[in-house]
């Protein structure tokens, strides 16, 4: 039987990055409501968590192909070959200036944030077009819209998480397949606390031309509570992808938290110019 699940409970949405945070939210939130959620994660500690939690987990590295391969498969043995809705969750940040990025750092931001959910996307196609149906929700970034400085790694990878994201919902118009972008600003989760581990790893800061600077970056890191206004819990997120989910017409496009409203409003109304002058006030007083 093919086309959309007559249920929840017959909906089979697979969700990566559920250790913490939006993917946590997202794959608890969905299997309250009766979906048939399958929540990925990269450790057994995780696993052993979530399932104690009620949900069923697979193991998935997207840095590793043999790993994607392998959790795709499992769900679709355990499902009859379906699924229905994927949301490309998992990320991380790597925080640094650009001049400070070696390319080994980039790359392996790009393997986690772009080139593994572009691979777990394209294993995953093929079974929606059979199904003449499927929901494909990606997860991207205030920083897919508008750059700001020292995050040249993660925003580069959004943006270009972006610019696939629009030319597959192009590719697929016609195939029962719906394509969406969820863009949120910030939001509660351990994104800084393991932005603060890769730019350690990663960052030759001390040696830096910008090591004042990044003074400032460390605080923001490390400071307790909300580290920017209007910060949202990861159940905003949950919302838009419900709607995703649920709507006959899912949006293009989703906006979460007032930053990226606004960001995306200046965007289109601003010169490149007069936006710079924003982003880089911004960035300015973040990293005080």
């Amino acid at each position: 039987m093919t086309g959309r699940p007559s249920s929840k409970e017959n909906c089979i949405v697979l969700v990566t990055g559920c250790s913490s945070g939006i993917g946590r939210c997202v794959a608890l939130g969905l299997h309250e409501r009766g979906y048939r959620v399958f929540a990925s994660v990269r450790t057994q500690q995780d696993k052993e968590e979530l399932s104690k939690l009620g949900l069923t987990v697979v193991m998935m590295d997207l840095t590793d192909s043999d790993s994607i391969n392998s959790a795709v498969e499992e769900v679709l043995a355990q499902t009859g070959g379906r699924i229905h809705v994927l949301f490309n969750n998992a990320a991380y940040g790597q925080p640094g200036a650009v001049e400070d990025l070696r390319r080994d750092v980039i790359r392996k931001q790009f393997e986690t944030n772009l080139f593994g959910p572009l691979e777990l996307t394209n294993r995953v196609i093929p079974v929606m077009r059979a199904q003449g149906y499927g929901r494909i929700i990606q997860n991207s970034s205030v920083l897919g819209l508008a750059a700001m400085r020292f995050r040249g790694a993660y925003n580069s990878s959004k943006f270009a998480l972006e610019g696939l994201t629009d030319t597959l919902r192009q590719e697929l118009v016609g195939s029962g397949v719906c394509v969406s972008l969820i863009e949120p600003g910030p939001i509660t989760s351990n994104f800084r606390r393991n932005a603060m581990k890769a730019f350690m790893a990663n960052i030759d800061h001390k040696n830096s031309a910008h090591a004042k600077v990044y003074e400032g970056v460390i605080k923001r890191l490390t400071k307790p509570g909300p580290a920017q206004p209007f910060t949202l819990g990861p159940e905003a997120v949950l919302k838009r992808v419900l709607h995703a989910i649920e709507s006959g017409r899912p949006r293009i496009r989703y906006y979460v938290t007032f930053p990226t409203y606004l960001f995306a409003t200046l965007r289109r109304i601003l010169s490149y110019r007069a936006l710079d002058r924003i982003l880089l006030k911004a960035s300015g007083n973040e990293n005080r």
